[in-house]
């Protein structure tokens, strides 16, 4: 399947993982993406809230009585038909766009995050995509809509990395804004201040999110195979710098590991998911074998 001239789509991952759900686990307002068990309780004509019209949206709906006081379309929605938001954030920093092998760990982000919102409004929740750096540059509010992946691909498609990140202050502002509790996924390769990240991670979490973070590495990152005489170029202002890696390499695996340990211990303290991914492994198998961890994971807790 394909939106519009989309290469995030992949068909073979669209095949795949829409075998799959999206588990939630903790205190959401659903228990679980596509099924809609909500812990609201009421008959299915219970009226709930408004939200804005969006294409696609049954007319029928539409409550006119609320058009006719504001001029604008709002549709009712009912308790029983609660549903999760699910926000996807993208770094979209300078230091995304390094890749040693072929894809860059910002375009592995992008095709993770395409499919993922496959996953939700194919189970017609909503999802809504957020790409930042410094500050949030694009923000699509969540939609349960098909046509929401349109509007998703025309963002990833001129999406460049061309800045700085502030991913913890990101974290922070963004669990001031979303009120509704659901998920919110992080695509970063976690490059910046960690005590900043640690803070809005904590936050998210104590609002009741699920909250994913897919630290995205590229497995020269991972490995640091390199030898001879090697200048690196810093991608976010930093100065070059040359050496042989073979005098380096111990100690810049430690100092990796170590920041690894720090951003999984953080995460399981505060009841985040946390995933190492490795941009030498398919997109598919990485989502496959995440999915299906979550659910083990959940089973007995919803």
């Amino acid at each position: 399947m394909a939106v519009g001239n989309s290469k995030y789509l992949d068909a073979d991952v669209v095949d795949e993982i829409k075998q799959l759900e999206l588990v939630a686990r903790g205190a959401v307002e659903g228990a679980r993406i596509g099924a809609h068990r909500s812990r609201l309780r009421g008959l299915s004509t219970t009226f709930s809230h408004h939200r804005p019209y969006v294409p696609g949206d049954e007319v029928k709906h539409v409550d006119w009585r609320v058009y006719s006081r504001t001029n604008r379309y709002h549709v009712k929605l009912y308790e029983a038909e609660t549903n999760f938001d699910a926000n996807l954030l993208i770094d979209a920093s300078a230091s995304m766009r390094y890749g040693s092998d072929g894809m860059t760990k910002m375009e592995y982000a992008k095709h993770m995050a395409a499919a993922l919102a496959f996953l939700v409004v194919e189970a017609r929740d909503s999802a809504a995509i957020g790409v930042f750096d410094e500050v949030l540059r694009d923000y699509i509010p969540p939609r349960s809509s098909m046509a929401v992946l349109g509007d998703m691909v025309e963002i990833l498609n001129k999406t460049e990395g061309n800045s700085r990140t502030n991913v913890g202050g990101i974290l922070q502002s963004f669990a001031s804004r979303i009120k509704r509790r659901g998920f919110v996924m992080l695509f970063s390769d976690l490059l910046d201040d960690e005590e900043g990240f640690i803070k809005g991670l904590n936050q998210l979490c104590f609002a009741g999110h699920n909250v994913v973070i897919f630290h995205i590495l590229d497995h020269a990152e991972l490995t640091f195979p390199f030898d001879g005489q090697v200048r690196f170029n810093g991608l976010e202002g930093e100065e070059a710098i040359l050496t042989q890696p073979d005098r380096v390499r111990a100690a810049y695996l430690e100092e990796l590991n170590k920041l690894i340990t720090t951003y999984r211990r953080a995460c399981d303290r505060s009841g985040a998911d946390y995933v190492l991914v490795d941009t030498r492994r398919p997109v598919r198998e990485v989502l496959v074998e995440y999915l299906n961890v979550r659910r083990v994971m959940s089973w007995g807790r919803i």
